[in-house]
């Protein structure tokens, strides 16, 4: 997963204001943040493109589990440090005063059990009054099963298209992307699927599970993107 989509994942998400997100992660951390450094983990970072801003006023470290999405953001960010890692495993042997976890990607561990586990390992690499901010998936009462959705991109030499219908199986959140990919002088039009499950997680119980390690935190409803919210943790 991932893995062939790694090549046009910021053409697809050219719409995304990555500056502007900083912008207010930058807000939220200082008003949050009680350690004295400046070191950053970005957890699920992709591409780079947060750490892209960020790293004007912290010392940025990324993880990803992709392969692909490790290579671009290494070839595009200069003065970061990019490992592969699965935040359900995590484990860098050192702490951080912020981590950061967003577009969702806390979704992707599915179950409740890894969630913890995954909280868990982010309390374990906070510095005592780090900051940890989350950016979840929708719960389930908002995700809109059964709508479709389509997103494109459109250049001189390059036109993509991702279509999907919501579905939910298995009490996990389904969309399976269609991809159609059509280049300039290519013998024809390259088309792709990718199965993307992501966990249904409630505020109480993420929050409940928060405060159970030892994470001070709070949940904010106007977050980056539309209908998602923020955590905004402290470690006690």
């Amino acid at each position: 997963m991932y893995e062939k989509f790694a090549a046009i994942y910021d053409l697809i998400y050219s719409f995304k204001d990555y500056k502007k997100e900083v912008k207010i992660i930058k807000k939220l951390i200082s008003k949050h943040k009680k350690s004295d450094g400046n070191q950053l983990l970005d957890v699920a970072c992709g591409t780079g493109k947060h750490i892209l801003y960020l790293k004007e006023d912290f010392e940025c470290t990324g993880v990803d589990i992709s392969d692909g999405m490790l290579n671009i953001a290494k070839k595009i960010i200069k003065g970061a440090q990019f490992i592969k890692s699965d935040m359900i495993e995590l484990n860098l042997q050192k702490k951080f005063d912020v981590i950061l976890c967003l577009f969702s990607s806390i979704g992707y561990v599915k179950t409740y059990e890894n969630l913890q586990r995954t909280i868990q390992n982010f309390y374990d690499h906070l510095k005592l009054g780090g900051v940890l901010i989350i950016e979840p998936w929708f719960t389930r009462s908002v995700y809109m099963e059964g709508t479709p959705h389509i997103t494109t991109y459109e250049g001189e030499n390059l036109n993509i298209a991702r279509a999907n219908i919501a579905k939910i199986e298995n009490d996990l959140s389904v969309m399976n992307m269609h991809y159609l990919i059509a280049k300039k002088d290519a013998d024809d039009v390259v088309y792709y699927t990718e199965k993307h499950e992501l966990g249904f997680f409630e505020i109480d119980k993420t929050l409940e599970i928060m405060k159970e390690v030892g994470i001070e935190s709070e949940f904010l409803e106007n977050g980056l993107m539309k209908d998602r919210g923020l955590y905004i943790g402290i470690k006690s």
